[in-house]
Parts: C-alpha cells; structure tokens; sequence
C-alpha cells in the first residue's frame, strides 16, 4: 500500500515560489515519461487498475508498475502498488507495440495476465501518456516531490510526499505554504484520471 500526501498548487508561479524555497534540500530532477495501457477489452480499468510504464531521463530507466484501487480523500491517497525494472528497449518496443507486453518476461505482467485475464498479442492496448518534470527534495525528515505535469490539454503542478504518518506530513507542507503565503488546495485526482478526463481539475 503506498500511502501519499498529494497537494495541487495552484500554477507556475507558486511551483516556482515552492521550489525556490526548498532550493537547498534539492536531491535530483528525473524527467519522466509515463505511458498507460489496458486491456483489449478494458480489463484494467473496469477493476479499478492501472498499468503503467514510467521511462526516467530518455530511458536510463523503465519501470513497470501496477496500480490498484486508488482512493484519494483530504489530499491523503492511498493505493495498492507493486512495481518492477525493464530493459528500456523492451519499454520501448512495448509501446510501439502494445501486443508485446503480453510476451514479456515481468513478475507484475505475470499477474496482469492471471489476475485480469489480459495475454496474447491483442490482449493489450495502449492508452497514450503525459510527460512529468520531477524535482525530488528531503526536507524534515521527509522525502518531498515537487511536480510540472505536462498534459495535451494543460499543465498540472502538485507536492507529493510518501509517508507512513501522512496527517503529520500533511500538517508540516501545509505550514511550510501557509507560512510563506503560497496557495495549495488537496488534490482531488490522480494524474492518471485527469489524464483519462482530458482536462484539468476546476
């Protein structure tokens, strides 16, 4: 279970003010490009799940993640995940050609296959993606990612923070804004379903 703090600002300016702030806490700076996939016959998403691969930095990275039963309430999100590494070229071939990732060798394809009943070379779709500039900062104890979320339809800026206390998380980023007069409100959706919706919350 992953548990998150997920805070939306409001626009560029007060990502800008948030991350000239936390400026000497900075750890690093991935650029992700993350791309959605589903069944043929939307065996995914009629569960409530989520197949995702995320490629970091032009493909020094991919990885494969399943996401479930997402429940976001109070900024607070809550959602069962597992998540694995793949070759980036396999990724790669993977989205040119979504039926391949139905012959891949993945612990978490494994279980899409058993579990959602999704396999063969039809068996898979892909859903298209959104490119993520992720700014990642410890700051009290607290690992803080501070993201631009570049959508075909807008750009979305949110704080996310993983926490086993997320009340106390919440308080502390909340203060830190409060305290030097940045607007936030609590995020009502996941990147995934503001894709999906095709335009940016109110």
């Amino acid at each position: 279970m992953e548990v998150e703090v997920k805070l939306r600002l409001p626009n560029a300016e007060a990502h800008r003010q948030v991350t000239t702030l936390l400026a000497p806490f900075h750890v690093t700076t991935h650029r992700q490009h993350n791309l959605f996939f589903d069944g043929a016959a939307a065996e995914l998403s009629s569960k409530r799940a989520v197949l995702r691969l995320r490629f970091y930095n032009d493909d020094s990275r991919c990885v494969v993640s399943l996401k479930a039963k997402a429940v976001l309430v109070d900024g607070v999100s809550r959602v069962e995940e597992d998540e694995e590494d793949l070759d980036p070229k396999v990724g790669r071939d993977c989205v040119a050609e979504p039926g391949k990732l139905g012959s891949v060798e993945s612990r978490i394809l494994g279980r899409v296959k058993e579990e959602f009943g999704v396999a063969g070379e039809n068996g898979f779709v892909g859903l298209g993606g959104f490119r993520n500039v992720r700014n990642v900062y410890e700051w009290k104890d607290l690992k803080l990612e501070v993201d631009e979320t570049m959508f075909d339809f807008g750009t979305l800026y949110e704080i996310e923070c993983e926490s086993a206390d997320p009340e106390e998380a919440k308080r502390l980023l909340e203060d830190l804004l409060k305290e030097n007069g940045i607007d936030y409100s609590y995020s009502v959706a996941s990147k995934f379903a503001i894709f999906r919706s095709g335009k940016l919350p109110q």
